[in-house]
């Protein structure tokens, strides 16, 4: 049986998340906020009101207190000779190993949000699908940019 991954992402990648998750929140109580101008514009009844709230309040604890923590916990990669495994997931763990003889090019990606708190993203094409390794420090993610690439390289000379 391969070892679970050890590489954990960056710790500032909660701060990150809290911050996204509380975006998305806000765009969930204007929309609250539309319906409970419904329910009072059409006299609705007070359950559908309080169901609203409630559900708005749950909403934003979940995405900005709860998920962040439980998905750093469970991010993590291994850089290995011959494929590059990684960890995801919060309620379901997914563990996905990407042979580097399919990796065909990597990249490194920084929203405005990443950029703030010095990360970058790391993604990894192959034909099938985009890998991604989230919230690295810059110079983390750099270095495992072309490590990847140096090594997928290898393997292809490999072929």
């Amino acid at each position: 049986m391969i070892p679970e991954p050890q590489t954990r992402i960056s710790e500032r990648a909660l701060t990150v998340w809290r911050i996204s998750g509380g975006i998305h929140s806000l765009i969930i109580w204007f929309i609250g906020a539309g319906l409970l101008a419904l329910a009072v514009l059409f006299d609705w009844p007070l359950w559908i009101t309080l169901g609203v709230i409630a559900l708005c309040v749950v909403y934003a604890y979940l995405f900005v207190l709860v998920f962040p923590g439980l998905r750093w916990k469970r991010w993590r990669y291994e850089l290995r000779e011959q494929e590059i495994e990684l960890q995801r997931g919060v309620f379901i763990i997914k563990r996905t190993l990407v042979p580097m003889v399919r990796v065909q090019h990597v990249d490194t990606l920084q929203g405005p949000l990443l950029r703030k708190y010095g990360l970058s993203t790391v993604t990894i094409s192959t034909a099938a699908t985009v890998h991604e390794i989230p919230a690295l420090d810059v110079e983390e993610a750099e270095e495992l940019r072309v490590s990847i690439s140096r090594l997928a390289r290898v393997a292809d000379d490999d072929v």
